[in-house]
């Protein structure tokens, strides 16, 4: 569940917090990114997840699928599915998945799909540079959270100066952990049916429900 709880340490950290200092060229940055997002209908994007830190190392591929306030993300041996409703995370080690009420605003749901707008509470923001990456110019955004007490130091993103879409996180703990999402492979207004979003137990046979509602 680490992999899983970090992203959304990062989604929820910031829910209750008033605004923070602004970088102008940052913010319109940002702006245009979440502009982006908000007026797709849907996406897809399949990435790779790395965390360092304390002497250990560990990397995954993942994919996440967004339909309005919809998703289905897969991560390290993990699925979670929630159709706005209710959220159930499968584990595929112990074939059990848990059932719950999912609420967006909730400090223990994850919710990617609030996950482009988390920049307006909670943090200072400002541009640090452009960089070329295979062929791609990104403009590279650092986030500092103002909550003193926050286990995060910094988050960088970066977002294609041309397209406006994100293709990397880096988030620093405070303890020196480092955890990146590299964006391989982003598809916007994807086709997908709302059944996708919903598990069903059908199709993960002999897998126990655990209802924690």
């Amino acid at each position: 569940m680490k992999k899983i709880a970090l992203l959304l340490s990062v989604v929820i950290l910031t829910v209750s917090l008033a605004f923070a200092q602004k970088d102008k060229r940052a913010q319109d940055i940002l702006d245009a990114m979440s502009k982006r997002y908000k007026s797709l209908k849907s996406y897809q994007a399949a990435f790779t997840y790395t965390s360092a830190g304390g002497g250990s190392k560990e990397s995954y591929k993942g994919d996440l699928t967004v339909k309005n306030e919809k998703f289905h993300l897969i991560l390290g041996g993990q699925e979670v599915f929630t159709d706005g409703k209710t959220m159930s995370t499968y584990i595929k080690e112990t074939n059990e998945v848990n059932v719950q009420d999912y609420d967006a605003s909730g400090s223990g749901e994850l919710n990617p799909t609030q996950i482009y707008t988390i920049y307006k509470r909670g943090f200072d923001y400002r541009f640090l540079k452009e960089q070329k990456v295979g062929g791609r110019t990104l403009e590279v955004i650092e986030l500092t959270p103002n909550r003193p007490k926050s286990p995060i130091a910094t988050i960088q993103i970066s977002v294609d100066k041309t397209d406006k879409s994100v293709r990397n996180w880096l988030i620093t703990n405070k303890d020196g952990k480092r955890t990146t999402y590299n964006i391989t492979k982003f598809i916007p207004n994807v086709n997908v049916p709302d059944s996708y979003f919903v598990f069903d137990k059908t199709k993960y046979p002999g897998v126990e429900v655990v209802d924690l509602r």
